[in-house]
Parts: C-alpha cells; structure tokens; sequence
C-alpha cells in the first residue's frame, strides 16, 4: 500500500516542487512548512533525505529554507519573464548552492552528508542554478488556474501544458467549463 505524500510533487525539479511548499501565493497562502518536522517530511519524501530517518531540522534551518524558498521563486518567476533577478536573492541562492550538497551514495541509502538538511537544501539551490541557466527555464510554467501559482516544467510533447496537473487544477477546470456550458445551454 502506497502512502499518500504530505506536499505536491508535480513540479518537475526539486527547485520547482521545494518552492510549491508555499500554496496559493496569489490568494490566502498556504504554508506547507509550518515546522521544522515539516521540512523534515519534505526532504524525506523529496527523496533528499540521507538515511531511513528523517532528517534532523532546527528552528533556524526551517528560517533559513524559507528565506530560500521565496528567494527561488523570485528568482525563477522573474528569469523567466526576462527580468534580471534581485541582486539579494542571486545571492542568497549562490549562497546556498555554494554549502556542500548531498553525495550520491550507491548502495542502501542514496546520498550521504555530515548535514542532512543543509545538504538537501543546496541540493536544491544548485538544481535551480542549473535551471535558470540552462534552456529548459523556457519551459517554466505557471499553472494557469488563478487559485494556483505552482510553478511546473512542461515536459509535454507540444509544450502547451496549462495546469500543474491534470488531477489537480485541469480537472477543475474541466468541471467548471463542463458546468458553464450546462448552465448556458439550460437558459438557451
């Protein structure tokens, strides 16, 4: 039996899926890192973590990784717009990317590291330097329901994706364009 993730996981990148653990930026926020055990889950089910236990996340490492996280958003929201990103959150993203980051391990556990949490967190940041220079931040995305603001990386064939996921913000999409059509055919 699979157990359910606590965070979505549709992003595409680990940048992408770490800045999701805020929800709803354009509305009423959803904080999905309210504690230093919730980023502990999410290194763990980002498959960051360094051991079958998660890792051990202080107070100020919870600051720090949300200090991080809007500070990639910020930073690939505007890269991919054409704007030249905030001189403060290049840095606090170099930063970051610049800590060791985890080591990739063959055998029982996958990456190893001194310091689970700083490592997955410049795990994260060096993916979104890699992201935001390379050709694929073209294929950045929104998701385009106004209740959403996930960021995603379109690796449809056509790259015309809209929604951070089907099962998420394109099914209602699809029911509330199925119920206005209803509702415009009964009043014909």
């Amino acid at each position: 039996m699979t157990v359910p993730l606590s965070f979505p996981f549709i992003g595409g990148r680990p940048c992408l899926n770490f800045v999701a653990t805020l929800g709803k930026r354009h509305g009423t926020p959803v904080e999905r890192l309210p504690d230093p055990s919730a980023l502990a889950t999410w290194i763990t089910e980002a498959e960051l973590s360094t051991g079958t236990e998660p890792a051990r996340v202080t107070a100020r490492e919870l600051t720090d990784a949300r200090t991080l996280r809007e500070a990639l958003y910020r930073v690939v929201r505007d890269a991919t717009a054409g704007r030249e990103p905030a001189a403060a959150d290049i840095e606090r993203v170099n930063e970051v990317a610049a800590r060791p980051d985890l080591a990739p391990q063959l055998g029982e556990h996958r990456w190893k590291s001194a310091h689970p949490a700083r490592a997955a967190l410049a795990t994260v940041a060096r993916d979104a330097v890699l992201l935001v220079g390379s050709p694929l931040l073209e294929r950045v995305k929104e998701c385009e329901n106004p209740e959403c603001s996930l960021l995603f990386l379109d690796d449809s064939q056509a790259r015309r994706r809209r929604w951070c996921s089907m099962d998420r913000c394109g099914n209602l999409a699809k029911i509330a364009g199925y119920r206005s059509r209803g509702r415009a055919a009964s009043t014909s």
